[in-house]
């Protein structure tokens, strides 16, 4: 416990360099960009585009009486921050070796300012949400008040896995090259494309296991007042993330000491 606390008070010294490398990881994003932040929801528009031809149109997923564009949209906005940030994430330690080796700072910093950057690229295509609720008629109720709960938990699945990663790829460089994979794998086992009603009873504590599901499925329920909150979902959701940062956080601090001998 005596070290923990003495981890928070350093982490509290370097602070200003945290809110730094954040803001630096945002400007590098669109620098020499046309479009700039415009492309935060360009992407999960496009996407949207695609998802409702294939599988609206040609599949014919249900998509729980919610119109299929808001349906995809609001399963994307979460999807795209999660995935675009683990892989950021998994590759920061690797990218930022000059840093490391020169100057001493909480390593830690450096995979939660890269989850913290991506938040103002979700935060944009989150507010363009409105403009769906307000076409489709769609009037919020108190679960609107879910919502920023429901970001903090995206952010700190995708900050554990995304440490946990970062730490394991400083040792073994393969992670890298296979974490896009199994990201990839994961926008199936997500409920983007079909709500969890979709899948077969027995199988849904299985799906309940990826955080994404109950995190995903909530941020429709806050945002459309029929949808109800599956608790159960959540609830698992929030227990798999606590223990994801705590297995996360552990294993970091253990290749920390050595981080700067193996990277």
């Amino acid at each position: 416990m005596r070290f923990n606390v003495k981890w928070v008070v350093e982490l509290w010294r370097y602070r200003e360099l945290f809110y730094f490398l954040a803001w630096r990881n945002v400007k590098v994003r669109y620098k020499q960009t046309v479009l700039g932040v415009v492309w935060a929801v360009l992407q999960p528009l496009m996407t949207m585009a695609i998802f409702m031809v294939l599988f609206s149109r040609i599949v014919k997923i249900p998509t729980n009486e919610i119109p299929p564009a808001l349906f995809y949209y609001i399963g994307l906005v979460p999807w795209i921050y999660f995935s675009g940030t683990l892989n950021l994430c998994t590759a920061s330690l690797v990218t930022n070796v000059s840093l490391i080796t020169k100057v001493y700072f909480p390593r830690i910093i450096i995979p939660a300012s890269v989850a913290l950057s991506g938040i103002v690229d979700f935060l944009i295509a989150v507010f363009f949400i409105g403009g769906f609720m307000i076409y489709y008629g769609i009037v919020p109720n108190v679960q609107l008040f879910l919502l920023p709960f429901l970001i903090v938990l995206l952010f700190a699945f995708t900050y554990g896995l995304g440490m946990f990663l970062a730490a394991l790829t400083a040792q073994f460089r393969d992670v890298k090259h296979a974490t896009p994979f199994f990201i990839q794998l994961g926008l199936f086992i997500s409920p983007i494309i079909y709500p969890p009603s979709f899948i077969s009873e027995q199988y849904r504590f299985w799906l309940g296991l990826n955080p994404l599901t109950g995190i995903i499925d909530s941020f429709r329920a806050a945002i459309i007042p029929d949808q109800p909150v599956q608790w159960n979902l959540l609830i698992l959701s929030i227990l798999v993330t606590a223990v994801m940062l705590i297995v996360g956080t552990m294993y970091f601090h253990k290749v920390e000491r050595t981080l700067a001998d193996v990277i």
